[in-house]
């Protein structure tokens, strides 16, 4: 069953919205960006939500200690890596680890390989120069596809809505799919139509499994 991660949650009205409607997981970016939220007020959303849906930090380059430090604080389940980490620094994590990979070319997958056995997952995202997410545009679904011979699950992101994610699963054959854009009103601002709408497809595609 594909599983659904709506990230850059910035509000306990948005989470409990995307949990009503089934959502699986719920990014919170801890990092600098125009989804940016305290570990503060990530710590009141999540005591907001019901139980056994997890809760995902997104961190970029922050010493393990210290996004162990915030997870505890917040009550995180997950970290969710968009940096510069190492398979090392993955390690020091586990087992609650996922490491966001930019997709440029097939040099990308191969960096991959070494996180085999130190992470829960891999994120396969579009790699736009000087962004680390969050940019909209779609990875190349064929290489990201490649993904699944790495013996790692794979979830895929980058530029996913209600209109594409369809044609993007077919060819992908994700463990799960990460959407935060393509969800928004505004950076920030989750839209309930396009949510709803969202996982709508995702339940039609289950009934067609």
């Amino acid at each position: 069953m594909l599983r659904v991660k709506i990230c850059g949650i910035t509000s306990l009205e948005d989470a409990s919205l995307a949990v009503r409607l089934g959502v699986h997981a719920l990014g919170f970016v801890l990092a600098p960006s125009p989804r940016q939220v305290s570990p503060e007020a990530v710590r009141e959303i999540v005591r907001g939500i019901p139980p056994l849906v997890q809760t995902v930090g997104v961190f970029v380059n922050e010493a393990p200690s210290r996004v162990r430090e915030i997870m505890g604080f917040c009550g995180l389940d997950l970290a969710q890596l968009h940096g510069d980490e190492t398979p090392e620094d993955c390690e020091a994590l586990s087992p609650r680890a996922i490491k966001a990979l930019r997709l440029r070319d097939e040099s990308s997958l191969a960096a991959a390989a070494a996180y085999r056995g130190k992470v829960r997952a891999v994120l396969l995202d579009s790699y736009v120069k000087g962004r680390r997410g969050g940019t909209g545009t779609t990875p190349d679904w064929n290489l990201a596809a490649r993904g699944l011979e790495l013996g790692i699950p794979v979830i895929l992101a980058g530029g996913l809505n209600p209109g594409n994610v369809r044609r993007a699963v077919s060819v992908v054959r994700p463990f799960a799919i990460d959407v935060n854009s393509g969800v928004e009103e505004r950076p920030g601002r989750k839209s309930p139509a396009l949510m709803d709408r969202l996982m709508e497809v995702v339940q039609n595609l289950h009934g067609e499994q």
